[in-house]
């Protein structure tokens, strides 16, 4: 076994891309989560009338921007690299979150939250595609297990810290706008600064090459003559990866997957201030926390198991997960009901635990290796556009339904989720992809471990 010879610089730009792509990530939670929190006060402002199924259509505007960018945005990152797309998305979620604390009106929330959906939506696919850049395949399962930590890290600090700034220091729902929008443009300065695309705008090999590892190729015939310096390209290599068979099929996933996380996110603090007796807006704002606070171990347990246990397998650990998952949620609205704070918080946990490593594996280090390099973004793109249909149940139906049946509605999901993972135990990229260019049939996923 041949030992890789480490170069200290292209080790500095690998985690200097780590850290500032897991910085941008993260920082895009905190105007993304300012509505929710502005919900508890919105409501009982007597100077702006909404009700509850205004707040729910509100983030069904959003989410259905959010899934329209996510299948535009993923393609223009394969096309003009991450640098463009994350810079103008974070500029346009600082606009749209001030513009929402300066305007007061349904209809202009409307037009404002639509914005928001726009720019948050280029963050993912463009980013998972950068990092897919730096990280080669067999380093993928837990370097982005890590990473996808970010977006839990995001949620976690970012409803304390605008439901701080909103209701304890300010006591105005309007700050929480102002106070991410800040947080935002400060790490918009910094992406401009530290981030560049590829190992060849710096002046270095690319990541297979320096690993020593087998060039990654979209399929058998596709031309791999693709320039690293700059990452831009026709659309041959897009079109390639939504054909791929198991491209559709994390997009499937995805779509049963993350309505649940959704509804936490957007209608947790909501859901347990209605739910729950005796609980403070504050109270209600942290509470939820625990999900996101859970969600910072998922995606790095499953990460290690996959490359560790199951030889950069993505699958099987994520049906395990999933089908845990299903028991939680179903048990969630029960438990709230019995107004024990320490066991909801207990339930929340336990629901990110298990929920958060599916979701970032499906749509982060699974969706790369089946897309490869070159395709990252269309794969995270499409996969996450997809999700993000499915995100759209999540903030619209607690706005309609009674919290039990939405739980439930979840649970059946995620057990569907779990079960139509289970045929593909086996399946790795070169299992699916070796054939299906030149019209023949495709090769099928290994049987199931009995």
């Amino acid at each position: 076994m041949t030992t890789m010879i480490k170069n200290p610089r292209y080790e500095r730009w690998r985690w200097q891309i780590f850290g500032i792509t897991w910085l941008a990530y993260a920082s895009f939670y905190f105007t993304r989560k300012a509505f929710a929190v502005a919900k508890v006060g919105m409501e009982e402002d007597p100077n702006f009338s909404i009700t509850t199924e205004m707040m729910a259509n509100m983030d069904a505007a959003y989410l259905i921007a959010y899934a329209i960018g996510q299948f535009m945005w993923g393609m223009f990152a394969d096309r003009f690299g991450t640098r463009v797309m994350i810079l103008s998305g974070l500029l346009a979620s600082v606009v749209a979150a001030v513009s929402m604390g300066l305007f007061h009106g349904a209809a202009i929330f409307m037009i404002f939250i639509f914005i928001q959906g726009l720019g948050q939506s280029t963050g993912w696919s463009a980013l998972c595609k950068n990092v897919g850049n730096f990280f080669s395949r067999n380093e993928r399962g837990r370097v982005m297990g890590m990473w996808s930590t970010n977006y839990a890290f995001g949620g976690l600090v970012a409803s304390p810290f605008a439901g701080w700034m909103a209701y304890d220091v300010f006591n105005d729902w309007r700050i929480a706008f102002f106070a991410t929008a800040v947080v935002v443009a400060v790490v918009w300065l910094l992406f401009f600064i530290l981030q560049r695309n590829t190992p060849g705008c710096v002046g270095l090999e690319p990541i297979e090459q320096y690993h020593g590892e087998e060039k990654e190729t979209l399929l058998a015939s596709l031309d791999d003559e693709i320039a690293e310096r700059g990452e831009g390209h026709g659309w041959k290599e897009s079109k390639a990866v939504l054909k791929n068979k198991v491209v559709l099929l994390l997009g499937a996933l995805y779509f049963l997957l993350k309505p649940a996380r959704y509804a936490i996110l957007l209608w947790g603090p909501y859901i347990v201030y209605k739910e729950m007796t005796g609980i403070s807006k504050a109270e209600a704002v942290i509470i939820p926390a625990a999900f996101e606070f859970a969600g910072l171990f998922g995606p790095i347990i499953l990460g290690f198991a996959s490359d560790k246990m199951f030889k950069a397998k993505r699958m099987p650990v994520c049906a395990l997960s999933l089908l845990i998952l299903t028991v939680v949620l179903a048990g969630f609205i029960p438990v709230v009901h019995s107004g024990n704070v320490y066991m909801v918080v207990g339930m929340l946990f336990l629901i990110g635990l298990t929920l958060y490593g599916p979701d970032s594996m499906l749509s982060g280090s699974a969706a790369v290796d089946f897309g490869t390099r070159k395709g990252a973004g269309t794969a995270t793109g499409f996969v996450n556009g997809c999700g993000s249909v499915g995100a759209v149940l999540g903030g619209l139906l607690p706005g309609y339904f009674d919290s039990e049946t939405v739980f439930m509605g979840f649970a059946m999901a995620t057990f569907i989720a779990g079960l139509l993972l289970l045929p593909f135990w086996n399946l790795t990229p070169g299992s699916n992809d070796k054939n299906d260019d030149r019209g023949e049939k495709q090769t099928q996923p290994e049987a199931a471990i009995a």
